[in-house]
């Protein structure tokens, strides 16, 4: 297949081929250039990426209002007494 690259220096991946792989918008891919090519494929994060990018969120939402784990809890708290108070009565 021929593609044409555009002004932006995009290339589309076909749909069908996208659908095959299981490519959606999103995702990373790498690109290499090798020995005259140029080589697209699916980025596969190692496990030590992975374990940087959930340590990144940690905490994240803590110091926002209603954020935190504590107030979370309290909420739900709050919920089934309310239930429990509609059930009895």
């Amino acid at each position: 297949m021929t593609f044409r690259i555009g002004p932006k220096g995009q290339v589309v991946i076909p749909k069908a081929i996208r659908d095959e792989l299981g490519l959606s918008p999103g995702d990373r891919v790498d690109v290499e250039r090798r020995e005259g090519e140029v080589v697209v494929r699916l980025h596969r994060d190692s496990a030590a990426e992975r374990r940087r990018r959930v340590a990144a969120l940690r905490g994240l939402q803590a110091d926002r209002e209603g954020g935190g784990t504590n107030e979370l809890e309290a909420m739900r708290r709050a919920e089934r007494e309310l239930e429990g108070r509609k059930d009895r009565a």
